[in-house]
């Protein structure tokens, strides 16, 4: 069946995420950048494993609604990201337990532990810590807009793709290597000769 303004795909990579375990409840927001400009984002308080169709927000370049619904009160750093990454089409945002786990530490994800966690993430950065949906939060933001993945401090994880499954890859990854991080408590990273050959990079 048709999806022409990808509705169908956010509704089921937000359940995917949800089954997965990586949101709970009302926890996060998803978005998707459409052909025209504008952008398709979660709503406000919903469940993202129970969300319908009808329940995506459409909005502008701005942040503004078309139509009914209330988008996701942290779209702006969707936007931010969308407008610093032309190359981006989907933002994920989420609150795995472990990634959460060692945000609550402040403490970075080191996906330097095995071969996919640096080729399909590289170095994930922290964000300091802002209030959710804050402008100072968008910013902090906007500065790594280079890298893939990210976690905020005390709040969750974030992960930008081409597509929405991309974004899901890296989010489930990024989940994967916080869990094997605390595991593994201690275990050191690959060394820096292995990585710059994983990379492509000459030793």
């Amino acid at each position: 069946m048709n999806d022409p303004d990808g509705r169908r795909e956010l509704v089921r990579v937000c359940r995917m995420l949800y089954e997965r375990g990586l949101t709970v409840s009302a926890g996060g927001n998803m978005s998707l950048r459409l052909d025209d400009g504008t952008f398709l984002i979660t709503p406000s308080g919903k469940n993202k494993g129970l969300l319908t169709e009808k329940e995506i927000v459409r909005i502008d370049k701005d942040g503004t609604p078309f139509g009914g619904g209330t988008p996701s009160i942290e779209r702006f750093l969707h936007l931010a990201l969308y407008d610093s990454n032309p190359s981006v089409n989907a933002v994920v945002h989420c609150h795995p337990l472990y990634c959460t786990a060692l945000a609550v530490r402040e403490e970075k994800v080191d996906c330097s532990l095995t071969p996919e966690g640096i080729i399909l993430l590289g170095e994930v950065p922290m964000v300091e810590y802002h209030t959710p949906g804050s402008a100072e939060l968008v910013e902090a933001v906007r500065e790594r807009h280079s890298h893939m993945a990210m976690t905020m401090a005390r709040h969750g994880a974030l992960t930008q793709g081409r597509d929405l499954i991309e974004a899901y890859n890296r989010m489930e990854e990024l989940e994967f290597q916080a869990h094997l991080q605390i595991l593994t408590r201690g275990a050191e990273g690959l060394p820096g000769a292995e990585i710059s050959k994983i990379r492509g990079g000459a030793p």
